[in-house]
């Protein structure tokens, strides 16, 4: 079996996340290669597209969640996602079982003595009046019914599992401020979500959109990036339509068979990523992308920026200039692309008032 090093795939990885050169795709395109775009923070994903796609505007990606053809919802690992429409039809009840393990890991105490059935029920009931409802109105709303017991339970358990709902523009669009209130996704986006298949087809399908994004990559990352814990049946049922390599650490890595593997000495631009990018949240080991020294880097919020392919330091704005702050020192032609790349980020983000960027 083939030995693909920590170079590999590394440039593997910033091929299929769009991040080793700029990708000449519509946005809504880019969002469903790949499989979503965290969206914890709203702004975020904005800067996830300037840094992945070629000419850029923000608008578009505003218009499409006006039009309803990208929504914001939970979904993998329980965490705001930016998603095309279509795949939060189809994925979401593959997730549905998840997403109540992970509230229930938080507030089963404090829902030890509600039905969930119920619970789901009132919220519907709700929430099918037409008018979004922020976490706390709708908690308060359904709160008579169990007076005992915490609102932000009640609201998480609705909200994040038992219904499934969509977090509503001008939340997520870009330079709009707004609080997250929520519509089911049937009164959003016009239908039900699909019914899980006897055949898990949209496990199977998963598997491969994980790949092509994220591939080459071990049963492991697949969990880890999805939250999914019944997923191996789904690789089982596609073995013969994958390739296997191994990595440095021994692990069985698969892959879809024609999907980019550039070669390790591909030169890998400068690239500033946003707070919990994907590229880095996407994968149980994270070494590809990462040393593990840093890895608290990537669950903590931080913005980082890779160089030669690597996170090699973290990134903000203060006064409409771009800090860079070094992990380890740079060559003074990477402190160079640094700074003109942090010249086009301060660019962008202030819409061409301010073009600073430095390297701490």
């Amino acid at each position: 079996m083939t030995l693909l090093g920590t170079r590999a795939l590394n440039r593997a990885t910033l091929a299929r996340q769009l991040l080793l050169q700029p990708a000449d795709l519509a946005p809504h395109n880019a969002v469903a290669h790949l499989c979503g775009v965290q969206a914890q923070e709203p702004q975020e994903p904005f800067i996830g597209l300037w840094s992945r796609l070629r000419g850029f505007d923000p608008a578009e990606l505003s218009e499409l969640l006006l039009r309803r053809r990208v929504v914001r919802t939970h979904l993998m690992r329980r965490t705001m996602h930016l998603l095309a429409a279509e795949d939060v039809l189809s994925w979401r009840s593959r997730h549905d079982a998840m997403l109540l393990q992970r509230v229930l890991g938080v507030y089963r105490r404090e829902l030890a003595e509600v039905d969930l059935d119920e619970l789901a029920a009132a919220g519907r009931e709700v929430l099918a009046e037409g008018d979004p409802h922020s976490l706390s109105e709708l908690a308060k709303a359904i709160a008579h019914r169990w007076p005992e017991q915490s609102l932000r339970a009640l609201g998480e358990a609705v909200v994040g599992a038992l219904v499934p709902v969509v977090q509503l523009p001008p939340r997520g669009l870009w330079r709009t401020g707004g609080a997250a209130r929520y519509l089911p996704v049937c009164s959003w986006l016009g239908r039900d979500v699909d019914q899980a298949s006897p055949d898990d087809q949209v496990g199977r399908d998963l598997v491969r959109r994980y790949l092509a994004a994220f591939g080459p990559a071990a049963t492991a990352d697949i969990r880890a990036w999805s939250g999914l814990a019944g997923l191996p049946g789904a690789v089982k049922a596609v073995r013969d339509e994958l390739v296997s390599f191994r990595d440095e650490r021994g692990r069985e890595l698969l892959d879809l068979p024609d999907a980019p593997r550039p070669d390790p000495d591909v030169p890998a631009p400068v690239r500033f990523l946003p707070a919990f990018d994907n590229a880095i949240l996407g994968y149980d080991d994270r070494s590809r992308i990462i040393d593990d020294e840093h890895r608290g880097l990537s669950v903590a919020g931080e913005r980082v920026v890779l160089v030669d392919g690597r996170v090699a330091g973290t990134w903000n704005v203060a006064e409409g200039t771009v800090n860079i702050a070094a992990l380890h020192s740079f060559s003074r032609a990477h402190r160079a692309e640094l700074v003109e790349q942090g010249n086009a980020l301060a660019l962008f983000l202030s819409d061409g008032e301010s073009d600073r960027a430095r390297v701490a």
